[in-house]
Order: structure tokens, then sequence, then C-alpha cells
């Protein structure tokens, strides 16, 4: 595990914008890979070339754009054909799992013959809104599953109030499954070191920076092997509150991983570009990526 034992986590906010920041410089950074991030959607659509930009700038050398729906996952392998930077995962979310059948996977199973599509998903439970009937997710996220197993990627799967089930669910096919992420993890001990025991990666977001909800986050990380962690931003949502002066838009972009990469550190008493290249060689690990 990347951490040390005996500090005692604070987890504070800069409180204005004199605050220093122990990101390196652009010059001295090393890079990052965004594991997970909504580029499909259309807060981006005035500027997405620009939110690119931006996020090279800061060192984000790779991203991986999530793939939700039907739709959705043919948008995102189409960006990331015309970006050398992107790659993309291609699945339905639970909340959509009533989309799932037989059409919608042969679909996914065509488009995970581009070589720019590396995982199998989002996919999972969320039984915190039950957008979908909860029977129906079981079933989705058992044929993503299959999915998976057939074509020989990895899964980049969604969990919300409902560990205990997507482990059950889970535990027979994981031999099968080339490897598992259970990305913007936000849950408790018992569901971190169960998916741990899974043998699963772990996706940490800018909720780990939320003095409100992300308390227990801080403690969990230092759980977490150092072989098993990697960062993403989820954008556009969950924007990292470390940031000061606060932005005038609310919308995360992938450039504020070095937020998280820089809070994550700091929880973990590492210097930053450690972590930053601990990380960046799972993600390229697990989604097979090439050398930028």
């Amino acid at each position: 595990m990347i951490s040390n034992p005996t500090r005692t986590i604070k987890l504070t906010l800069p409180d204005d914008k004199s605050t220093p920041s122990t990101i390196p410089s652009t010059a001295s950074r090393e890079a990052l890979v965004d594991i997970g991030l909504n580029l499909t959607h259309d807060s981006f659509d005035e500027d997405r070339q620009q939110v690119l930009q931006r996020a090279l700038h800061e060192g984000i050398r790779q991203m991986v754009v999530t793939g939700a729906s039907i739709d959705g996952s043919e948008d995102a392998v189409m960006l990331a054909n015309h970006h050398e930077c992107l790659f993309a995962t291609v699945g339905i979310h639970p909340h959509h799992a009533q989309q799932t059948n037989n059409e919608a996977l042969e679909r996914f199973k065509k488009l995970s013959q581009d070589h720019k599509v590396k995982a199998i998903g989002e996919t999972g439970l969320d039984f915190f809104r039950d957008f979908s009937p909860r029977d129906t997710q079981v079933r989705s996220f058992e044929q993503h599953i299959d999915l998976a197993t057939q074509l020989g990627l990895p899964m980049f799967l969604h969990e919300r109030d409902a560990h205990p089930t997507l482990a059950e669910v889970l535990k027979p096919h994981r031999d099968s499954v080339k490897d598992i992420v259970v990305h913007c993890f936000t849950g408790e001990k018992e569901a971190l070191h169960a998916y741990l025991d899974l043998g699963c990666y772990i996706g940490i977001t800018g909720w780990i920076c939320d003095e409100r909800r992300g308390l227990h986050l801080a403690d969990l990380v230092r759980d977490i092997p150092s072989d098993r962690l990697m960062l993403e931003t989820d954008s556009p949502y969950l924007m990292p509150r470390n940031i000061r002066p606060k932005p005038k838009s609310r919308r995360n972009e992938p450039h504020y991983l070095t937020r998280v990469c820089e809070f994550t550190a700091a929880v973990l008493d590492i210097p930053y570009n450690d972590l930053a290249c601990q990380t960046t060689e799972n993600a390229r690990r697990f989604f097979s990526l090439p050398a930028p």
C-alpha cells in the first residue's frame, strides 16, 4: 500500500487562493490517466476540444470515456477514434438496465472490435436511486459479465448501496473475468474489502476531497494496495472541493484530476509524482493502454 500508517489524517480545505499547491509544475509533473469521464455529456458540447486541451496541458495524457447506454457507448467510441488521447468503454448503466437485450449486446460485440474499446461498462448495480427494478439490474449485470468473459475485456463497474448483492453476483464469475474496477468508490470499509478480496481495482474521484461526505474515504484509501488504486474525475460530476479559488462553473473537467491526485497523495503522505506514477501504471495495465 502507498501510505504512512502512523500519520493522522486531517481532512481540510484551503481557505483562500493564497494556499500553496503541492502539485508540481507542468514541466516536472508525472502524467495521469483519468479512467472515467463522461465526455459525451451535453455540457461539453460547446467546448469539448478546449476541455481536452486543458487536460493535456495539465498532464492528463490519457482518458477513458465512459459508455453508459447504447447511444452513449457509440458516441464514446466515436470520440475516442477522433482523439489519440481518448479510449472508451461500452455498456449500459444500471439506471438504464432495461435497455439491455440481445440486440444491444450484439452491438457491443461489434463495437468492441474497435481497438479503442478497452472495457465493458459502465455496468453494475444502483440500489440508491433504483431507477431500474433491482431484478432487471441484476440480469443486465450478469449479461455484461458474460459479454466481458466472451470478449476477454475487463469490467468497469458502478455500485451504490448494493455491495453485498454485487459481490455475490460477481463472485462465481470472478475467475473468468479478466479484471474489474469498481469505479467512483464511495462505500464503507466492508464494501471496500469485499471488492479487494475479489481482486478488484478501486477508482477514486473528487468525492475524497469533500469534507462533508468524503471523510471516510480519506481513511479507507490507505487500505487500498498501491497496485489496485486508480484515479478518475467522473466529470462533469463530482467537482473536487479542494480547488481555490472556487471555479465559476460547477462543471467538473478532466484537468481537475490533478486536484484528486494532490489530495489523495497528501492523505497517503507521499509525493504527488509517486502517486501519479503508480496510478498511471495501474491504469495502463488494466486498460491495456499504449504508451502515449
